[in-house]
């Protein structure tokens, strides 16, 4: 049985989409790796890169042609300094030449070198073919960004069930059924089960490390997105909505960094009403973040970015002023692997499932992440999970102008609220009287993509994408 570690569920990287940014990027670098395994790298002379299906039809709007170029640079999304990411991308169009992987300069004109196709290759929506010329001839690989940062290679044929990471975890989960065996059997929570995983493939020291890293970055995220104002960019003129309303909110309560922000939240008096909008602000911060190229954490992907840190806040902030890093290590554990169990039995692309493998998802592993730091058991939690996702059932994927703006933004705020929600009505519920339970409607959920229009899966073809005129906004 392949295995998904929580770190390949929350990965650090660049905005402002998980498949159309990290993905092609993580896919630059391999394939710069393929050329050195080869001993071919020194050979390139020229590099031509295709773009097929949703990485075409809003690639632009996804800033696709902006991640190749940043991996075929040698640029690593998680250090890269945001702030210098235009003035790399700027130098590469003025001189039309490309310091390939840091080593090698080669000819390369954006205009002509990325090439947006509008047609599907056969294997998944997202399709990338990187091409170079040495001696005379060309050389072809292809990969395809299936979601969440991962990608695989053309020969895998089965998109729905490739891993980039093979292992042996003691307790191998492919489904809710077989987590909570494990759960009863063990006598664990969830993130007890999950943490035994992790175990077996490196130690707790950087299992905490590593956490506390993601937290670390979601934290700095939403303070940022919270202290930004002005206007998003990509045309559309979205004004950054956290700033205002983080301003209303505040107060004057003073504080010099993000943690200390954290801190004077906890020391302020919310009501019902400000709670929504403190959970709204925060995901919309992390969001806003995420669409002006800022470091996100996927959560499974860049698009949903905002959920799990909002709802994590929410706990930290609102329910509980005494939590503390083991109940983020908590939180964590348990929303990566509900996460994990969707990528296995359905897919966290919105190019092959529309807004609910993003969105849906998201809320569903933050329903049970705070369900079991509330006191649910892991019955309690799969309910959690279920209650979010079966209310995003269908939700579909319709950027306007290819943007991760509209209704993207908003709809982390939404997914934040509903993923509270369903914690609260999972908590009341005897998990013996479920109609539902988690893994049917992950196979709803997988039977819901297939049958869903392309045009609703992330194309900028349907909906919201042509009934709103770009124009006019």
């Amino acid at each position: 049985m392949e295995c998904i570690s929580v770190f390949d569920m929350l990965k650090i990287g660049v905005g402002p989409s998980s498949s159309h940014t990290l993905g092609p990027w993580r896919a630059a670098e391999r394939w710069i790796k393929e050329l050195k395994d080869a001993n071919k790298f020194e050979k390139v002379e020229k590099i031509t890169v295709d773009l097929y299906g949703s990485l075409s039809l809003t690639g632009k709007g996804h800033a696709t042609d902006y991640a190749v170029m940043l991996g075929l640079l040698g640029c690593d999304p998680e250090t890269i300094p945001t702030e210098n990411i235009t003035n790399y991308i700027n130098d590469i169009k003025t001189t039309k030449t490309l310091n390939f992987n840091s080593e090698k300069l080669v000819n390369f004109n954006p205009e002509t070198a990325i090439v947006f196709n509008k047609k599907f290759l056969p294997y998944h929506s997202n399709g990338i073919i990187f091409t170079a010329n040495i001696d005379g001839r060309n050389k072809k690989s292809t990969f395809y960004s299936i979601g969440g940062g991962f990608v695989v290679k053309e020969e895998r044929t089965n998109h729905k069930k490739n891993f980039e990471i093979k292992c042996s975890f003691p307790y191998p989960i492919d489904k809710g059924n077989e987590l909570l065996k494990f759960c009863s059997d063990l006598k664990l929570p969830i993130s007890g089960v999950i943490l035994e995983n992790e175990k077996s493939i490196r130690n707790e020291a950087v299992i905490d490390s590593e956490l506390q890293r993601i937290w670390d970055t979601m934290l700095e995220c939403m303070y940022i997105g919270c202290h930004s104002e002005g206007t998003l960019p990509g045309g559309l003129n979205v004004r950054r909505r956290a700033y205002d309303m983080h301003q209303s909110l505040k107060g004057d309560t003073p504080y010099t960094t993000h943690v200390g922000w954290l801190n004077s939240i906890r020391n302020t008096e919310v009501k019902f009403r400000q709670i929504l909008k403190w959970v709204s602000c925060f995901a919309l911060a992390v969001n806003e973040v995420n669409a002006s190229l800022g470091r996100v954490v996927t959560a499974p992907t860049n698009g949903s970015a905002g959920v799990i840190p909002s709802v994590l806040m929410y706990y930290l902030v609102i329910e509980n002023h005494d939590g503390n890093f083991e109940d983020i290590k908590r939180f964590l554990l348990v929303a990566g692997e509900i996460g994990s169990i969707f990528k296995k039995g359905a897919t966290i692309s919105a190019a092959m499932g529309g807004c609910q493998a993003e969105i849906g998802v998201s809320s569903a592993m933050a329903a049970g992440a705070l369900c079991e730091l509330s006191g649910g058991s892991p019955e309690q939690v799969l309910v959690a999970a279920e209650i979010a996702m079966e209310h995003h059932l269908g939700l579909t994927c319709d950027p306007i102008g290819g943007l991760v703006q509209i209704p993207c933004i908003e709809r982390n705020a939404m997914g934040a609220i509903k993923a509270i929600n369903a914690c609260e009505l999972a908590l009341d519920t005897d998990p013996n009287n479920v109609k539902v339970p988690l893994d049917t409607v992950v196979n709803t959920m997988w039977e819901t993509a297939k049958d869903m229009n392309n045009k609703y899966k992330e194309t900028s073809e349907g909906g919201l994408a042509v009934g709103v005129n770009v124009s006019d906004c």
